[in-house]
């Protein structure tokens, strides 16, 4: 599968995804204060696990910063 994330085209073995699937292989290690939207659509937390990506999504996964 072809799914485009952050801009940067990547390709995974597995024939389907859930958000909760990739971000675990994504980003593992930090998945507290993050958002994701697929295809311009922000999915909330409680769907991550059911939602399914499909061939050529685009992701977008942006983190929660502090800042003046």
């Amino acid at each position: 599968m072809e799914l485009k994330i952050n801009n940067q085209i990547k390709q995974f073995q597995a024939n389907a995804l859930s958000i909760q699937e990739l971000l675990d292989i994504e980003i593992p290690q930090k998945q507290s204060g993050i958002a994701v939207a697929i295809n311009n659509t922000v999915i909330p937390k409680s769907d991550w696990n059911q939602l399914q990506l499909s061939q050529s999504d685009e992701i977008l996964i942006l983190s929660a910063t502090q800042g003046g």
